[in-house]
């Protein structure tokens, strides 16, 4: 159960990066993550309601609260980071550096006291590799400085994001989730009132717009249940195969051609969930 909603979880987490770097080709990213980021906290609120899954917030790092604001805020930043790299045109240097802030989380769950089985370390490596070369580094021309920066920023954000996601889980993954939401949306609020604009969309903006704040929150939502359903070391490893969907997508849609070694990527990353789910 718990390997299915991670993968779940990079699904939908890899199509809400597509459309949402797309449509910041036309938009500001801080627009199109701020506007989103309210529409997840809609849903948020409204499951919270729809479930009666409310606990009093307090002050602790063992509760659901501090460990969700502190997801949010990085978080944030790592969006900001990503969809400001996808952006640039320049996916196939942001996508793979995004998709190792996994490395973060996994190795705060081993430092942690976790030991996955033997055969699962070897499927998480397969994994891993297959994650990072199926979104196709692109240093055919070297590897240009910005989109570099910004993928960092998107992997450290991300990495860290994870971690205190795990942790809030512990108490509630759905609480954790939209406290995360309230924490963004915030800052999000905090800027509109700045620059006195929400990005300028137009109407027809509006279902996008709905579909990237939904399943960016549901992603996060699962990956949040599925840390409490097994090991957090395997579900963050099989949540951050997102980027293999946006480059997907990207290939789909946008007509981006796959390189040999995206195709390579792919089929060890299906071979490491593979010797996860065995394991």
């Amino acid at each position: 159960m718990a390997s299915l909603l991670a993968l779940l979880s990079s699904v939908l987490w890899g199509s809400s990066d597509f459309f949402g770097g797309n449509l910041s080709k036309r938009y500001k990213a801080f627009a199109v993550t701020g506007v989103s980021q309210a529409i997840g906290l809609v849903t948020a609120l409204v499951l919270v309601i729809s479930t009666g899954e409310f606990s009093a917030p307090n002050l602790s790092w063992s509760g659901y609260f501090l460990p969700g604001v502190c997801a949010g805020v990085l978080g944030f930043a790592g969006l900001i980071s990503l969809y400001a790299g996808l952006a640039t045109g320049r996916m196939g240097v942001v996508s793979p550096i995004s998709s190792l802030s996994t490395l973060i989380p996994l190795g705060v769950a081993l430092i942690g006291g976790e030991r996955p089985k033997s055969l699962q370390i070897i499927g998480i490596t397969i994994a891993l590799i297959g994650g990072f070369c199926a979104t196709g580094p692109d240093i055919a021309q070297g590897l240009p400085i910005k989109p570099l920066l910004y993928g960092m920023g998107a992997a450290f954000g991300f990495g860290t994001a994870l971690s205190f996601m795990a942790q809030g889980s512990k108490t509630s993954a759905l609480l954790t989730m939209t406290s995360m939401r309230v924490a963004t949306v915030s800052i999000c609020l905090i800027i509109a009132l700045r620059f006195r604009t929400i990005g300028g969309f137009k109407i027809g903006n509006l279902p996008v717009l709905i579909f990237i704040g939904v399943t960016d929150f549901m992603a996060n939502y699962l990956l949040g249940i599925a840390t409490t359903k097994g090991l957090v070391s395997v579900a963050m490893v099989l949540g951050s195969l997102f980027p293999i969907v946006t480059a997907i997508l990207a290939f789909r849609f946008l007509h981006e051609r796959l390189h040999k070694i995206q195709y390579l990527g792919i089929l060890l990353a299906v071979g490491g969930v593979g010797l996860i789910s065995l394991a």
